[in-house]
């Protein structure tokens, strides 16, 4: 990122700036001036919701970002969701999609990580639901 950024944010809403929570006691807008890397509320994955392949690499690549003192443990975790993932899935999108989030993680960039994954997510659920479907049928 370069240049000014703005967000906006609501009244208690958090953002991690430079692995910083900060949270915003009325609704406000925050400039960023200089390079810097945040990750909105939004996008923070809670444990309760790391129910699927793809939402546990996630998880573990956001844990890098908001703690990082986890780091060593968190990329531990990390490739061993990212091998267990690339063995479990056919779906040459969702394999393509790991292959760049592997690529992005190894040149350092994790927020570019978290955004291939969540864009994968719709895929992962289709292939879940239609899984279970035919569980079911059986």
């Amino acid at each position: 990122m370069s240049g000014t950024m703005r967000l906006t944010l609501r009244a208690g809403e958090r953002v991690w700036i430079n692995g910083a929570v900060v949270r915003a006691e009325r609704k406000t807008t925050l400039e960023i001036l200089n390079d810097a890397t945040f990750l909105l509320e939004s996008h923070v994955l809670q444990p309760e919701e790391t129910t699927t392949p793809l939402r546990q690499i996630y998880f573990a690549v956001q844990t890098m970002f908001v703690d990082p003192s986890a780091t060593e443990t968190a990329q531990v975790l990390f490739e061993r969701f990212l091998g267990a993932a690339l063995r479990a899935f056919a779906s040459p999108d969702i394999l393509g999609g790991l292959m760049r989030v592997r690529d992005q993680m190894e040149a350092g960039r994790r927020l570019d990580a978290m955004k291939t994954l969540r864009a994968l997510f719709p895929a992962e659920d289709a292939i879940l639901a239609a899984a279970s479907q035919r569980r079911d049928a059986a």
